[in-house]
Parts: structure tokens; C-alpha cells; sequence
């Protein structure tokens, strides 16, 4: 992990316990089910700190509530909130959480990522950069930056 830490010794809470979605009985194993907030968390609850040895879960980065889906317009918006206001990870967490959803959810998807407001110093800019495709594109050509993002999203074998 990174050395100089911005915030050595964070609140660490404990993971929720993993629930899945119930499917009615009546239907069609080809339909294609909504995506819910539920499913969204799943997919992104076990993503690693880049500075701590713990979920963004853990770390109340973020939270199933800070989740919007809209399945019928496509459209995802995940909120999170960094441990410290002056979070120099803050942009790889949001490039963390983007990378997974675009790994996760089908194209069609538009998906928002924010720094919830009033957390974090350069808020505004954290988000315009999240959001732009390509500064996104961009950062997901740096090497080492690609290899920070993967650190993140590997599975842990807890």
C-alpha cells in the first residue's frame, strides 16, 4: 500500500452480511431481471482501499444507500464518501468504482460516480474528472495506474 498515509488509522465497521435477491418462482428463466441497488452494492462492496487493507464497505467509503438505479433509463449513481476530506485517493476510489461497473453492467448502463457532498476539499473536481470520458480514458492508459485499479478490484480470499 502507499506510505505517508493521509489517514493512518481510519474507523473500520463491520460488513454487512451478504444478501441476495429473491426471484419469484413464476419468472421466465430467459427474462432479463432489472438491476437493482442491492446488485450494484454487491458488485462493488469487496473493492480494496488503495491505502488500507479493507473494503470501501469496511471503511463506509460506500453504502448501499448512497446507490441510485434507475433500470428503466439505464442510469447508475453511486455516491461515496472518502475517509478524510483531504483523500489524496479520491480519484482512483471513483476510477476503482467506474472500472468494476463498466467491468460489471451491461453497456448500456450511464453510470455516475460522486464524491458525496461537502466531504471532500476539491470536491467538484473530483467529480468532473470521474465523469469525463475522456480523462477516464486517459487515466485507464496510465500502466501503473491500471495496475493500482486492479490491486483494488482483486477478489480477497477472507
Amino acid at each position: 500500500m502507499v506510505s505517508g498515509l493521509i489517514n493512518a488509522n481510519p474507523i473500520v465497521y463491520e460488513k454487512k452480511e451478504r444478501r441476495t435477491r429473491s426471484t419469484p418462482a413464476d419468472v421466465d428463466e430467459y427474462a432479463v431481471e432489472a438491476i437493482d441497488q442491492l446488485e450494484i452494492f454487491e458488485h462493488i462492496r469487496d473493492i480494496k482501499d488503495p491505502e488500507h487493507p479493507y473494503s470501501l464497505e469496511e471503511l463506509k467509503v460506500i453504502s448501499e444507500d448512497a446507490i441510485e438505479v434507475d433500470d428503466k433509463h439505464s442510469y447508475v449513481r453511486v455516491t461515496f464518501t472518502p475517509t478524510v476530506e483531504h483523500c489524496s485517493m479520491a480519484t482512483v476510489i471513483g476510477l476503482c468504482l467506474r472500472v468494476k461497473l463498466m467491468r460489471s453492467l451491461p453497456p448500456r448502463y450511464k453510470v455516475d460516480i460522486r464524491v458525496a457532498p461537502g466531504t471532500h476539499a476539491t470536491e467538484a473536481a473530483v467529480n468532473k474528472q470521474l465523469n469525463d470520458k475522456e480523462r477516464v480514458a486517459a487515466a485507464l492508459e496510465n500502466p501503473n495506474l491500471v495496475d493500482m485499479v486492479d490491486e483494488c478490484l482483486a477478489p480477497s480470499y477472507e
